[in-house]
């Protein structure tokens, strides 16, 4: 019997993780308890709320993580392969934090009580308005350090414009209201929002994706990569505006989850022979079996207020930088 190319058999388990994080996610609820799934054995008020908690409440939280986490994934190791940086992450361009300072000022300004939508499309906003900002920053070729620079730049300045409106918020309600969006969660989120988001995310996916080819070139150089036909400004331009739309929209709709995308394309870059092409797909599986997992995690305690999702991302992907930050300085040596 033929055994499967390594490269289908990572992506074939790495598919079967992410479904079984997936349903894991729908059925288990606060305290691991799990949804029961005999439905037909219930009367008919109990199989009614359980239906209703199922596609109301998990499978919109489950599906978010889905999506959230294969953006953050895929994007990371598209970042991480177009800068040739290995500490580079999403938020380097400053989609991140121009999304989460345009869902602070829908906050800030009390426009989150007209319509819940309206926090979701001041990120997408914000989100666009740091791409072109940084667009206009680096110019129509820009230079690999141009861009990081740059990005570097509107994501010190947008976090510094969100600290101030957080800083000069009158509204007890908004205070609140932003920190805990900034922390990041899938609680509470619906079906509505992840309709909204999944339009930008899929067209930034696959903006990303069509950069695989031109990625595996660039290892060689960019003279060289220019050489063999891959035109460097659409290769960046692809690259960084399909971050921008995917990770703008999933900050919008979740709030800023951060180091999935440093963490996931280290994890799976071994596995794929340091090739940053043939990266993308798997860092996208494992980044949603990595967000759905961490998700469950946070819905263990029992009692108390639930953990937010980005702070257990944050004490996962914390150490392994600080890690990654010491190896790279030894290697460097």
């Amino acid at each position: 019997m033929r055994r499967l190319p390594n490269y289908l058999l990572l992506n074939l388990v790495l598919l079967a993780l992410v479904a079984l994080a997936f349903l894991g996610s729908v059925y288990i609820g606060r305290g691991g308890a799990i949804l029961v799934t005999n439905l037909h054995a219930l009367d008919a008020i109990d199989r009614s709320l359980a239906t209703l908690i199922l596609t109301e409440v998990r499978l919109p939280r489950a599906l978010l993580g889905l999506v959230v986490g294969a953006t953050l994934g895929l994007t990371g190791a598209g970042l991480q392969g177009l800068l040739r940086n290995p500490l580079a992450e999403p938020g380097l361009i400053g989609a991140s934090s121009g999304a989460a300072l345009g869902a602070v000022l829908v906050f800030y300004f009390g426009l989150a009580a007209g319509s819940a939508m309206l926090v979701p499309l001041g990120g997408v906003a914000g989100a666009l308005l740091s791409l072109g900002v940084l667009y206009l920053l680096a110019g129509r070729n820009p230079s690999i350090t141009t861009i990081i620079l740059a990005g570097v730049a509107i994501s010190a300045f947008a976090s510094a414009l969100t600290s101030l409106a957080l800083s000069l918020a009158t509204s007890p309600y908004a205070v609140y209201e932003i920190i805990f969006w900034l922390l990041g969660s899938l609680t509470d989120r619906s079906m509505v929002q992840f309709w909204f988001a999944l339009p930008f995310i899929v067209v930034g996916l696959v903006l990303v994706a069509s950069t695989a080819r031109a990625l595996d070139a660039l290892t060689l150089g960019e003279d060289t990569a220019a050489t063999l036909g891959f035109d460097q400004k659409s290769l960046k331009l692809r690259a960084i505006l399909g971050t921008g739309l995917a990770v703008g929209a999933t900050v919008a709709v979740t709030g800023v989850i951060g180091f999935v995308g440093l963490v996931v394309p280290h994890l799976m870059r071994p596995f794929v022979g340091h090739q940053p092409g043939k990266l993308l797909l798997p860092g996208a599986l494992a980044g949603a079996a990595l967000l759905l997992a961490a998700d469950i995690l946070v819905r263990l305690p029992v009692s108390g207020p639930e953990p937010k999702l980005g702070v257990i991302t944050s004490l996962i992907g914390a150490p392994f930088f600080l890690w990654l930050i010491l190896r790279t300085r030894r290697e460097a040596d």
